[in-house]
């Protein structure tokens, strides 16, 4: 007999509010929040999930949803989900988790997604000193690819996956994620920055009742609001796995992910049709509803079998991830090129963050010269199936990393040769969603420009 059809654990409609739903969902991370189902393993299962802002983002014509969205209440989940073997015990902490992706995709009925930068003033991003606006692109699915009527002349097939999967973390866990959060943010202001500009972004985001969905616990219950207090966010990826954003998790992949916690309370959301390596406009990738199909297998013992704990604890421990066999295939690239010098010339000690900065802005500056907005790629690079990588770590004083862009999404010849084409065929119109940029905090300026 052929196998059963995957069955539905977790059913999201989006036209109901994240607390609205039938199992409602959840945007915190915390060991108390109820699993609303169960699973054995060996069984393919089906999870629906709304879009990570809970269907704030709107398919429209403007960019005042981006700008003024509450950032506190981000990501939506769905789960948690309680795992059994197929004699009905539970995972148990010290157990691995293994999550295969048996499929995956949009929500039937809700084909679209949409790319965005938060307001400088209001999440920004990483390149958030030199493109402080909100910004908005929205996309239409056409099967496996991509277009967006807000940057026209680039369509691509997406690698689907999400952004983020995770277990519950323990009681032990949360509090050593809250201390070493807490001290990064009271003490590291003046310590920990990027260009001198970046810091401006909160160094971390700690617990808050505001915004604060905790799934089957009531609000205004005495429970809740301890429960609220204490609870992670779910903004960062951490040992538990959870805001990963590894755009190679699609079908055939798994995700090995320590249990801490009986059950596991297995979570998942953040569904993005494509994402570029690193994000980088922070809303960056093709944020959408979807739905996952999952089969889970409860490893004995794994955590200490085959995780290293690089931390204090038993518990600093993290994720393996298996990529499956399903990308795009694209033969011809190009290749930018950073290192760690900043925009104001000033040499950095061997720090990927400052050259991957670089290698996103020279990507930026170039592609712009055919057509194309500098808001546009910014967008168009955060969450088309670009490759990041690190280079060289190495040769002091300078890290060296690179962006490999497929040259095969646009449709025009962006390669250096001869001069560049000009006319209306390469001016690109209409430009994404723009907000204006009401701050006052400063903006980066490449210099060498104003000469």
């Amino acid at each position: 007999m052929a196998p059963r059809k995957p069955r539905l654990v977790v059913p999201v409609c989006i036209k109901k509010k994240p607390w609205e739903q039938s199992l409602p969902l959840h945007n915190r991370w915390h060991p108390e929040i109820p699993a609303v189902a169960e699973v054995i393993t060996g069984e393919v299962f089906r999870v629906e999930m709304v879009d990570w802002t809970g269907g704030v983002i709107k398919d429209d014509d403007s960019a005042d949803d981006v700008k003024f969205i509450d950032l506190s209440t981000v990501h939506y989940l769905s789960g948690p989900i309680r795992v059994l073997d197929s004699d009905g015990i539970p995972a148990k902490p010290g157990d691995l988790l293994a999550v295969e992706i048996c499929n995956l995709g949009p929500l039937p009925g809700d084909e679209w997604g949409y790319t965005a930068t938060f307001d400088r003033e209001n999440g920004g991003g990483f390149l958030t000193d030199h493109f402080p606006c909100a910004t908005k692109a929205i996309w239409y699915f056409e099967g496996i690819y991509a277009y967006s009527p807000n940057i026209l002349g680039a369509r691509f097939p997406g690698l689907t996956h999400p952004g983020i999967v995770g277990t519950a973390p323990s009681m032990e866990l949360l509090n050593i994620w809250n201390k070493r959060e807490r001290k990064l943010k009271e003490e590291g202001l003046e310590t920990f920055k990027l260009c001198q500009v970046l810091h401006s972004r909160p160094l971390a985001n700690l617990p808050s009742t505001k915004g604060c969905v905790l799934g089957k616990i009531k609000v205004g219950t005495p429970e809740w609001e301890r429960i609220a207090n204490e609870a992670a966010r779910t903004i960062p990826g951490r040992e538990n796995g959870g805001n990963c954003d590894i755009k190679n998790l699609s079908r055939g992949s798994k995700v090995y992910l320590p249990v801490f916690v009986e059950g596991a309370n297995l979570s998942t959301g953040d569904m993005h049709f494509s994402q570029g390596d690193g994000e980088v406009s922070f809303c960056g990738a093709i944020e959408m509803s979807g739905f996952l199909e999952l089969k889970c297998e409860i490893i004995r013992g794994g955590m200490k079998e085959y995780l290293t704990p690089m931390g204090p604890t038993p518990l600093h421990v993290n994720p393996i991830f298996e990529i499956g066999p399903v990308e795009p295939r694209f033969s011809e690239w190009l290749v930018f090129e950073g290192i760690s010098v900043d925009e104001g010339g000033r040499q950095h000690y061997l720090d990927v963050s400052v050259a991957y900065k670089r290698a996103v802005l020279n990507a930026i500056h170039y592609l712009s010269k055919f057509g194309y907005s500098k808001e546009q790629m910014y967008l168009l690079l955060s969450c088309c199936p670009c490759e990041g990588r690190i280079s060289g770590i190495v040769d002091t004083p300078n890290a060296v990393a690179t962006l490999a862009i497929p040259t095969a999404i646009f449709d025009q010849d962006v390669r250096p040769k001869g001069k560049i084409p000009v006319g209306p065929r390469v001016v690109r119109k209409p430009d994404i969603l723009k907000c204006t940029y009401d701050g006052n905090l400063p903006v980066t300026k490449n210099l060498s420009l104003s000469m």
